[in-house]
């Protein structure tokens, strides 16, 4: 079912809106420093879903659960690592209520981001280990029944190789794959776009793109590359809203919903298909690149 109605999404060859940040979101919403974005699941259900719903109402058609820390490695640094499958289960079922009662097909991703520890021999997380983390992981995603798994924001390809490895433990949906390319056009391991197509061709994953990153310039230039590399690939494309600056105690990003409409219209040029925001992207962004991308013939 949740295979079909991706196939469906795709089938219409016209570009397919992403949504945008959820921390920028939280953090609107009262979201607190020390909080786990994970345990607000369960303790406020209403304001993610509420995220969710706006997302939807901007032109999402592909929603991420709030769950990009939701492994157990992640999740130890708040004392919740017993808790994965529930607060994943509930960050599904969050996203799902808000999919189901959209006035048009909207489809679930289950986010999941890096553990945020170095796998061997560089750190000492063994593959066993992320494994196992990746797979309680999504064994709670899919029992919220998410349409796919999206694992993103990613430097290392092993940990890619490890939560693909922890996915297909517990399902067979389809799974998305997306890194970030924020240390001059590689990842922080040194994975450029056209070697990051080359090995996760070879996993077991249906889309691949680049998300977060240091711009919207960056990630157009490792989309263009990674197009390049393979013109069949169906590729996914989240930029940050601009680059961030400290304003007093705040986060700020530079990006207007005008810069990330602009920038929609020339990733989508440069071969992407699945197109959204990444951190300080709002619904006014995804609204904005909506009316952009619905004006391409």
């Amino acid at each position: 079912m949740q295979t079909d109605k991706l196939h469906t999404l795709l089938q219409s060859g016209k570009p397919i809106l992403l949504d945008g940040a959820m921390g920028t979101m939280l953090m609107q919403a009262g979201f607190a420093s020390g909080d786990s974005p994970e345990e607000w699941n369960v303790l406020h259900p209403d304001k993610i879903r509420q995220i969710h719903r706006d997302y939807i109402q901007a032109g999402s058609r592909i929603i991420l659960t709030n769950s990009f820390g939701g492994t157990s490695v992640r999740l130890e640094s708040h004392g919740l690592q017993d808790r994965a499958i529930e607060l994943n289960r509930a960050a599904a079922e969050n996203a799902r209520a808000e999919a189901d009662a959209a006035s048009q097909p909207v489809l679930v991703a289950g986010s999941m981001g890096p553990t945020g520890q170095l796998l061997e021999p560089l750190g000492t997380l063994s593959l066993d280990q992320a494994e196992k983390t990746f797979q309680d992981q999504a064994t709670g995603l899919s029992e919220g029944e998410v349409d796919l798994f999206w694992i993103e924001t990613m430097s290392d390809l092993n940990e890619v190789k490890a939560a693909v490895a922890g996915i297909r433990s517990v399902s067979n949906l389809p799974i998305a794959a997306s890194m970030s390319f924020d240390s001059h056009g590689h990842t922080m391991m040194g994975i450029s776009p056209v070697q990051a197509v080359k090995k996760l061709k070879k996993m077991d994953i249906q889309l691949l793109g680049a998300n977060c990153g240091t711009g919207s310039d960056e990630l157009i230039e490792a989309i263009k590359e990674m197009h390049s590399a393979d013109r069949d690939l169906i590729l996914i494309a989240k930029a940050n809203a601009g680059i961030p600056e400290v304003v007093g105690k705040d986060v700020v990003y530079n990006g207007s919903p005008e810069v990330m409409a602009a920038y929609a219209i020339e990733v989508y040029k440069q071969g992407a298909r699945l197109i959204g925001g990444c951190c300080g992207n709002t619904p006014d962004h995804i609204q904005a690149m909506a009316e952009a991308l619905s004006k391409l013939e």
